[in-house]
């Protein structure tokens, strides 16, 4: 995973024109985690990546973790670095098979904390 994440992060800072630096100033991290995940010194913690997300939200985080997906997400229109859209309790979620179920939902927020919800059973 390392590599192909740092293929990506360099890609997220040469589509915006950064510096590492400047890069690691906007999304409020130490210069030196932005130039250590570079190196693959060290592997990214999910408080940084939400930190990349929140500050870019055309950043899609499966893209950004795993490759899949595109980026820029399209879903999220120009380049624009407003706070990311909320979910509320009344957001639905588009079935496309009935007989799916869903066996966890994991909810990030942005302070770097998240919750998991299984269904009962």
């Amino acid at each position: 995973m390392n590599n192909s994440f740092v293929a990506r992060l360099k890609a997220i800072i040469g589509h915006y024109e950064l510096s590492p630096s400047t890069f690691a100033d906007k999304i409020g991290v130490q210069r030196s985690s932005v130039s250590h995940l570079l190196n693959g010194r060290n592997r990214p913690s999910l408080d940084f990546v939400m930190k990349v997300i929140t500050t870019f939200p055309e950043v899609n985080i499966y893209w950004l973790l795993n490759g899949k997906g595109t980026f820029p997400d399209p879903s999220h229109g120009a380049d624009t670095h407003s706070e990311p859209p909320t979910a509320t309790p009344s957001t639905k979620i588009a079935r496309t098979d009935i007989g799916k179920r869903p066996t966890k939902i994991v909810v990030f927020y942005n302070d770097g904390t998240f919750e998991s919800f299984e269904p009962k059973k």
